[in-house]
């Protein structure tokens, strides 16, 4: 499930939000740029995807294995680190303290424009409508976010958790990462989430936080040859 979390997402929870057919799935691109394969993947699955990235089109692939045929180039690849949380309770909504906001389809600007300060990853104008996302304002200015992504069966992932530089150290990433753990946990699921493996002080955090490294997961940016 977890070695291929784009597809079970795709084909299982989030399939209202999917484009594409049983041999290829994506987000709708305005959600996010992720797309899957099945676990068993064919010749005749990458050119479901081909056809459904169109031919300047990029998909973002996040699984176990990735093998593209040699009709696709690299733009680029990266090891990423799977974690799944297996800490204590994290923190419940009526527990919250005044400076959490869930941000709203009017928070867009000011989250992107965090998102370009502090580059946790891909978010797009419309990633606020996959899950919860929470954020701290300091005299009106975001300086900090945690939200939810992908959902394979069973599991929420934790993404854009982020901080303005001149806002670390204080723990505010730790807090919203709870709180979003907090929304997950009520809902009887597991939190997950994926960073570069390189990236070793979000990894310190996470396993602050009480994640646990499950495997690595590469990662890889592709695009159909003409």
């Amino acid at each position: 499930m977890l070695d291929n979390p784009v597809w079970h997402a795709l084909s299982g929870p989030q399939a209202t939000v999917a484009e594409g057919c049983g041999r290829a799935l994506r987000f709708d691109p305005e959600l996010a740029p992720f797309a899957g394969l099945p676990d068993d993947v064919t010749g005749d699955d990458w050119d479901a995807l081909r056809a459904l990235v169109g031919p300047d089109g990029v998909a973002i692939i996040v699984r176990g294995s990735i093998d593209p045929p040699p009709d696709w180039e690299t733009v680029f690849a990266a090891g990423g680190a799977q974690m799944v949380w297996d800490g204590d309770a994290g923190i419940a909504r009526d527990q919250w303290p005044a400076t959490v906001d869930v941000l709203t389809p009017a928070d867009v600007p000011d989250i992107l424009a965090l998102v370009e300060r502090t580059q946790p990853g891909p978010m797009r104008k419309r990633t606020i409508e996959l899950g919860t996302y929470l954020g701290i304002r300091d005299e009106g200015v975001l300086v900090a976010m945690a939200g939810m992504r992908m959902r394979p069966p069973g599991f929420t992932e934790v993404s854009a958790v982020c901080t303005d530089d001149a806002h670390r150290g204080k723990g505010l990433a730790d807090l919203l990462s709870r709180c979003v753990i907090g929304e997950i946990t009520a809902r009887g699921e597991t939190p997950c989430l994926h960073a570069v493996i390189t990236n070793l002080p979000a990894i310190r955090l996470y396993e602050k936080i009480g994640f646990t490294l499950r495997r690595d997961l590469p990662f890889a940016a592709l695009r159909p040859k003409p």
